[in-house]
C-alpha cells in the first residue's frame, strides 16, 4: 500500500501548486530547520493588481545563520498592512466576502511572532476551506541527520511513507538510487497544465498567492489546484 508523503519549507500565502502537492500527499512534513534564506517564499509572496504584480513581505528579523523556525517578526502591524492591500485590490473579486470570513481573523490581530507559525496558521485554513485532509508533522517533532538524501529518507521511514512526493527542483541534488534502496520510490510534482480562472486584471498569471484564487473562484477553487481537473 502506498502512503505517501510531502516535505516542503513552509511559505506565507503559497500559491495554488503548493497547496496541490499537499493534496497529493498522506502526509507533510513542514520542513522549517533549514537555514532561513532572505528573499525568498518563506515570508513573502505575489498577489495581482492593476498596476502588476505586487509583493506581501512579512518583515523578518535577520539573524545570520538562524534556522526558518527562528525567525521572529520585526514589525508588529504588518498584518493590518497586508489587509489593507487585500481589500484595496480584491474587493471587487467575485468571492470576496466569502474569503474576507475566512481571512479577517487572521489578519485582525497577530497570529504569533514566529514565521513558521503564522505560515502554518494560513495553510492550515486555507487547507480547511479546500477540503485538503493531508496529516501535517512539523520537522522540529522528528529525528533525522546526515546530508539532504539522508534526512529525507529517516523522515519517511519514522512515518511510515514509502513514497515521496518533491518539488522539481531536487531533481538537482537528490541521489534517487539510495531512495530506491530504501524501498522509497520518488515523483516530482509537474506544476504545468493548470487550468487558468478568470482574474480581475490581465495578463493571466498562475505563479499568485492562491488568495488570488481564492477570491475569485471561491468554493470552485479547489477544482483549479488539480492538473486537468482530476
Amino acid at each position: 500500500m502506498k502512503n505517501s508523503i510531502l516535505i516542503l519549507q513552509s511559505n506565507y500565502i503559497p500559491w495554488k501548486g503548493y497547496f496541490d502537492a499537499i493534496n497529493r500527499a498522506d502526509v507533510f512534513v513542514l520542513y522549517d530547520e533549514m537555514q532561513y534564506t532572505k528573499n525568498d517564499w518563506r515570508n513573502r509572496n505575489l498577489i495581482k493588481t492593476k498596476q502588476g504584480l505586487q509583493w506581501l513581505t512579512i518583515p523578518v528579523k535577520l539573524n545570520f545563520g538562524q534556522k526558518i523556525n527562528e525567525a521572529k517578526i520585526s514589525q508588529q502591524l504588518w498584518y493590518k498592512k497586508h489587509w489593507k492591500t487585500l481589500v484595496q485590490n480584491y474587493n471587487k473579486a467575485s468571492h470576496f466576502k466569502e474569503i474576507e470570513q475566512l481571512l479577517l481573523p487572521l489578519y485582525n490581530e497577530p497570529i504569533s511572532n514566529n514565521l513558521t507559525d503564522i505560515n502554518l496558521t494560513f495553510i492550515k485554513t486555507i487547507n480547511q476551506y479546500l477540503g485538503i485532509t493531508t496529516k501535517i508533522v512539523r520537522s522540529k517533532d522528528l529525528i533525522f541527520s546526515g546530508d539532504k538524501n539522508e534526512k529525507l529518507i529517516q523522515i519517511c521511514k519514522q512515518l511510515n511513507c514509502n513514497h515521496y512526493i518533491s518539488g522539481p527542483a531536487a531533481k538537482a541534488y537528490m541521489d534517487l538510487s539510495l531512495f530506491e534502496k530504501n524501498n522509497i520510490s520518488v515523483e516530482f510534482m509537474d506544476y504545468s497544465g493548470y487550468p487558468e480562472y478568470k482574474q480581475l486584471n490581465e495578463p493571466f498569471e498562475h505563479g499568485v498567492s492562491i488568495l488570488d484564487l481564492l477570491f475569485n473562484q471561491g468554493s470552485d477553487s479547489f477544482n483549479y489546484l488539480k492538473k486537468n481537473n482530476n
